[in-house]
Parts: C-alpha cells; structure tokens; sequence
C-alpha cells in the first residue's frame, strides 16, 4: 500500500499499527507531530493505548519504566533537550532490561538554542544501554519502528530500542513509502509476554532495587552481553521483515563499495546526498563508496572492518562533535574497529553539519577529492576538521 507520508507521520501509523499499551507523550518539536497524530488515533478509538500525556520528558519515561516494568508494551518519542532531560532514566530502562521503544526525532542539543538536526542529543545517548538505529528517509523510518519491538522484546536481548531520523529533513519532508497492512504489522510484532512482570502474582519481584557492589557489576555485565547478542537478532529480525517487505536490512549499507578505493562513512539523511556524489563522481572514473551506519549501537565493528578493509582512504563524517579534542563519535568508533586490520586505509574525520548546517552534493565531492590526494601522497593533513562553517582557512 503506497502512500504519501511525512517521516513523522509515518512513524505514528506504525504506531497505530502496533497498537501499544501505553504512549508516554510529551511534545518537543520537531517529533510533536507524532504524539499529535497519536492522540488522534487513540481519541477515535482507532488504538486501544492508555495516552498519558505528563509535565515533562522525564515523566514521559518514567511513565514508560513503569507501564513496561507492570508488564505493559510502552512506547514514547522525543527530541534534543527533550531526551536530554530523560538522561537519567534512559539508564533506568536499560539497566532494568524494559525494552520500550522510543522515536527519537534528532535535534542539536542546546546551547545555543537550535531546532535544526543533528545527531548531538542521540550521541550523548550512546552509551546509556539503548539500541540504536538510525533512518536515512521516511520509509526507513516506518520500517525500523516496527522492526525494534521483535529486536528489543527478544529474551537474549531484553533491552531499550531508540529508532532515530534526522529532524525537519526526514521527520517532515512528504515522500512517497510502502505501508504494510496492519494485520502483516501485528502478526510480524506478536504479542508481548515478558516472563517477569510486576502484576504478576506468582513470581513477586522488585525493579530497580539499589544494586550493591556485590551484585552491581554483575548485572552491568549482563547488559553488555544484551547488546551483543542484540546484533544476531537484528539480523534475524530484518530477515523476516524482508519477507513481508521485500525490503532488505543490514547493521549498515554499502553503496558501490564492491570496488572503492575511497569511501565515506556517516549516518543519516545526508547518505542520500553523498550517493548522489558517488554516482557522479563514478562516471568520472572515480572508485568512490558509501558507508550508511544504519545501527549505531551495537557498533558493528568487525563487519565495519571487513567493508572498508580494501579501501586506500577513508572519511568518517560526524554530524555531531564530540568535544574530544580527536574527532567526533562515529570516527572514534570507526577508527577503533580497523585498527586491528592489518592493511589499514587512511583515515580522517570531517565533522559537518551542526545545528542543521546544509550539506551539497559538491561538498561530499570536494571530501572525495580530498581522500583521492590522500591516496595518492599518503600525506593525510589534519585528521579531524569540521566543514561548512564560515572560516578564512579551506576546510576541508
């Protein structure tokens, strides 16, 4: 069924589709519109969630730990400051094994004050326990919210799942995108029956108990073991979503990798833009590549490896800064996961886009002609530089 969507507006039908338990829902632009089209769902009738709308991000979660820890489906979206003021609790749902599966809409994180998208408010979530899975455009937005309940409910994995696109750019640009039928969404998500529950009575149990050193470590190394198990079931997951779909998931996409000698890495709307570089730049003989991080956490580092490994130069393009003096968080990932090769490529980190900072088609082709100078002197010059700010210096 082909259908003419917003990225936002693509999400909250997956939404209906599912069908959740409960909506913890606080508005921030730009994901408003998705607890929006939500309310108007549940005010029908068309879904039989419990809508609770609260004073904050904070509580929007909370609502969420506690509906999911009684042994409810709890779903919720966000933004920015947004899931900043949920930082605490983000913990929370994850330490407590609660797989709730929140739509993060990316903004820059304030300050200063900006609407724009970037990828700074789900990077400074990175480490909290989540998974993490990002969209390049609405139909990849649809696909992987109704993809995260299978991946985060699974036994082996038990954990929170943020699936992210990229604010304005993705959340409201109108696209055409094929929407499965809900009775296929239904059957694909399947009822949740969590083995341990607070309402149920035969197994009392306590969620969130203070942890002491004796237990603490023990548990956190549990998650860990969560989330490598959760690259598997990803996996297995979108296998069976291309059977229903047709549509074909990975932890990440190649995009004329099979013979490049330069690639780029990134994640997000912009692979869209660089695709477009690589096509042209491809019919002047150059052997360009992309790189789409679709999964951010787990960091598919081996696979990551393997895909870059006959590459002569690569550029890690960051839209978000790390504020580590060496690059922003993508690079650190990547350069972690080839250093372990033994053949490596040359390796830089363009950081772009911040606060919504436009990226072109000539942009990605001057980072290309940059990685091609590299290739041929093996001089690499600076390895972290940020593009498309106003400087007197050539950034890139």
């Amino acid at each position: 069924m082909s259908s003419r969507l917003s990225g936002n507006e693509a999400v909250a039908y997956a939404m209906k589709q599912i069908n959740p338990d409960v909506f913890g829902a606080f508005p921030i632009t730009p994901s408003t519109d998705i607890p929006e089209y939500f309310a108007g769902f549940a005010a029908n009738g068309e879904v039989n969630t419990e809508f609770v709308t609260v004073e904050s991000e904070h509580s929007s979660m909370s609502v969420c730990i506690a509906a999911q820890a009684a042994g409810a489906r709890a779903i919720s979206a966000t933004s920015s400051c947004g899931l900043a003021l949920m930082y605490e609790l983000l913990y929370v749902a994850a330490s407590c094994r609660l797989p709730i599966t929140l739509a993060c809409v990316n903004r820059a994180l304030s300050g200063p004050i900006n609407i724009n998208a970037d990828h700074s408010d789900s990077m400074g979530a990175r480490d909290s326990g989540w998974i993490q899975i990002y969209a390049e455009n609405n139909q990849e937005a649809y696909d992987n919210f109704i993809q995260a309940m299978p991946i985060g409910e699974t036994t082996s994995v038990r954990l929170p799942v943020m699936s992210c696109m990229d604010g304005f750019i993705t959340s409201h640009a109108v696209e055409n995108i094929e929407l499965l039928e809900t009775e296929t969404v239904r059957k694909f998500i399947g009822e949740y029956n969590p083995e341990h529950y607070l309402l149920k009575k035969e197994n009392p149990l306590a969620v969130g108990p203070y942890d002491v050193s004796p237990y603490y470590m023990e548990h956190k190394v549990q998650e860990a073991e969560a989330m490598k198990a959760a690259k598997a079931r990803i996996l297995e997951v979108a296998a069976a979503f291309e059977k229903i779909s047709g549509r074909r998931y990975g932890l990440f996409e190649e995009y004329r990798m099979e013979d490049a000698e330069l690639a780029i890495v990134l994640i997000g709307s912009t692979a869209g833009t660089a695709k477009a570089a690589v096509d042209r730049l491809r019919e002047h003989g150059v052997k360009a590549g992309l790189v789409k991080i679709r999964v951010f956490r787990p960091f598919p580092g081996e696979e990551l490896a393997r895909a870059l490994s006959r590459t002569r130069a690569v550029a890690v393009m960051d839209k978000s800064e790390g504020f580590s003096a060496n690059g922003g968080p993508v690079f650190a990932e990547t350069r972690s996961a080839l250093y372990d090769l033994k053949e490596r490529p040359y390796l830089i980190n363009i950081v772009y886009g911040l606060g919504g900072r436009d990226v072109k088609v000539e942009d990605i082709e001057k980072v290309f002609a940059r990685l091609a100078d590299i290739a041929t002197t093996g001089a690499t010059g600076p390895l972290y530089v940020h593009m498309g700010h106003r400087s007197k210096e050539e950034t890139v």
